[in-house]
């Protein structure tokens, strides 16, 4: 049952500033599935469409190592010095230029209910029309034994950092139908993402949860139907159907990350400075993500992941024509073109990052296959066809010492903002 252009690009909020739609979904083949192609000339740089997810949830261990975004868009909610000084571990640390923070916390609220925050009060009566009224715990947010609670406790015991998807992302789904007017728009809607074999779900739930999939998948089906069941999306609920709903969102879900300390140094390098000026600030930076890097690590933004219609049918490429961003801070993603694309031409993303477009085809192809259960025959693979299924010494020695860092890819790339 496939859900209709109109209600496609209804989620759409800017389609490369221009009145017409300048995309369009296409059957591409029976391996493919649906492609997205140009229906206008686009060129290098431009925005190809803004688009906001169904549905997006921010993850739930980013969340408890207090990684404060929006609750609805995951926009960041502390200052960016607030946000240096909790990466660096340093309460003192000040950033120059504070006035190029743009976070506003005079408009943030919170749920009057359960508490949580909001950066606006649009997004908390956002939150509220569509999903937060069947959600919200009211006075027992902080109790253990609520059934909402105890479901996200378990989704924490079997998927760590770094993560990649999120159970809550799946309640969100269920709590929206259960308020909607209009189920069966909300059913079509969720229905447009790519279904596979049973075969191919257990390979993609076992990616998510470990050796131990099975007992792991039942008990957090009974926990779910517990906190959630609803008769109109009673499948979802059978095995089969919970196993199917944690397959979609393992393959579909959009990686988001923003961060109010980010936008903030894009600020910074926006400023016109005498030399020596600039290059004072832009050394300041580069000490201030070394302290960060010692202190935290890699994990640098709040994170989260969304489920959206028209850049889920973006297909990979290891030599893609535009990539996806967030650069408004929250989790609106944007679709750039990387060249120009001509109209009828298909618009593909990469599923895999910067280094890993660098490996060998066989290497790529190893995670694309292990992440994505496909194999790769853009015009880099076709033309690389020749070259040995082996990957470099380099290329191992390289997994080796990064503890096979492609296991934690199973979402697309997400995208630094």
């Amino acid at each position: 049952m496939a859900a209709s252009m109109c209600d496609v690009f209804s989620f759409c909020v800017g389609v490369a500033g221009r009145a017409g739609v300048a995309v369009e979904v296409r059957f591409v083949n029976s391996a493919k599935g649906c492609g997205l192609f140009a229906s206008v000339f686009i060129k290098k740089g431009e925005t190809i469409f803004v688009e906001r997810p169904l549905v997006a949830a921010q993850f739930l261990w980013n969340a408890l190592y207090r990684y404060r975004a929006c609750d609805h868009c995951l926009r960041a909610l502390e200052k960016a010095e607030e946000n240096a000084q909790r990466l660096t571990g340093k309460p003192g640390q000040v950033l120059p230029h504070p006035e190029l923070c743009a976070v506003r916390k005079d408009l943030h609220q919170n749920c009057p209910h359960c508490q949580v925050m909001y950066c606006s009060a649009e997004c908390r009566l956002a939150a509220a029309e569509q999903y937060h009224q069947v959600l919200c715990p009211g006075p027992s947010q902080d109790d253990p034994l609520h059934p909402l609670n105890k479901l996200q406790e378990a989704w924490r015991s079997v998927h760590y950092p770094p993560e990649t998807a999120s159970i809550m992302l799946m309640a969100r789904m269920v709590a929206t139908v259960k308020q909607a007017k209009d189920k069966d728009r909300w059913i079509r809607l969720f229905s447009q993402f790519c279904n596979k074999t049973a075969n191919e779900e257990e390979e993609i739930v076992h990616k998510l949860l470990g050796d131990k999939f099975k007992g792991q998948l039942e008990l957090l089906r009974r926990l779910f139907t517990e906190a959630l069941y609803e008769e109109a999306l009673s499948q979802w609920f059978t095995p089969d159907g919970f196993r199917s709903l944690f397959a979609l969102i393992g393959t579909n879900g959009q990686g988001i990350g923003t961060s109010s300390l980010s936008q903030w140094v894009h600020a910074c390098d926006a400023l016109e400075l005498k030399p020596q000026d600039r290059e004072q600030l832009d050394a300041f930076i580069d000490q201030l993500y070394k302290d960060i890097e010692a202190a935290t690590g890699e994990f640098l933004n709040c994170e989260g992941s969304g489920l959206f219609v028209l850049q889920s049918c973006c297909n990979h490429s290891c030599v893609p024509n535009a990539e996806t961003s967030f650069p408004e801070n929250n989790f609106l993603l944007h679709v750039t073109a990387l060249e120009d694309i001509k109209p009828g031409e298909e618009i593909c993303i990469s599923y895999l990052d910067c280094c890993q477009r660098e490996r060998s085809r066989h290497s790529r192809h190893k995670i694309l296959r292990e992440n994505y259960l496909f194999v790769c025959s853009c015009p880099k693979c076709l033309a690389e066809a020749d070259e040995p299924n082996v990957t470099s010494e380099e290329e191992e020695d390289e997994e080796e010492e990064e503890g096979e860092p492609e296991d934690a890819e199973l979402g697309d790339e997400m995208t630094d903002v």
